[in-house]
């Protein structure tokens, strides 16, 4: 057995992945190491913080709408004909990535930054209703894909013999 396949058979992937891992790492590290040089305090307080208010508040309020979601998209199939499964991504994709969106740019999207105009000379307007039509794209764009999926799924099972409709 050479080399390569016995490190890919240990570690479960190519010495390219764990290459990148380290490379990752370390960057990380650097990205923290240069964070706390400025206000470490207000640096950690600011991660346990963080870290708190997604583990007490947004971890559950999330998996509760997950929960609701899935309930809701995904009933079992009855003794009526088998319908296709909905996954849940059509409508977790999009409000993920608005909710990333929203969290990068919130100061901006709900007008609570006063200097930025005087700062970068550009309007502060208009975040809201940009980020409003993104994700009004995003859950346009999977519905799109949902009806693509579910039309090819009507087509395959026209196609399959012995089930009927």
């Amino acid at each position: 057995m050479s080399a390569p396949t016995a490190f890919r058979r240990r570690y479960g992937a190519s010495p390219l992945h764990l290459l990148l891992v380290l490379v990752s790492f370390a960057l990380a590290v650097y990205a923290g190491l240069r964070l706390f040089e400025g206000n470490t305090l207000g640096v950690a307080v600011w991660f346990v913080g963080a870290a708190l208010l997604h583990d007490l508040v947004l971890l559950p309020l999330y998996s509760v709408t997950d929960r609701a979601a899935q309930a809701l998209f995904n009933r079992a199939p009855g003794p009526t004909p088998p319908v296709p499964r909905v996954s849940v991504n059509h409508v977790r994709v999009p409000a993920f990535v608005s909710g990333v969106l929203l969290l990068v740019w919130w100061p901006l999207v709900l007008r609570r930054v006063e200097h930025y105009t005087a700062a970068t000379a550009l309007p502060a307007d208009g975040f809201l209703g940009r980020w409003l039509l993104i994700t009004a794209a995003l859950f346009a764009a999977s519905a799109l894909v949902l009806v693509v999926r579910t039309r090819h799924w009507n087509r395959a099972q026209r196609r399959t013999p012995g089930v009927t409709k």
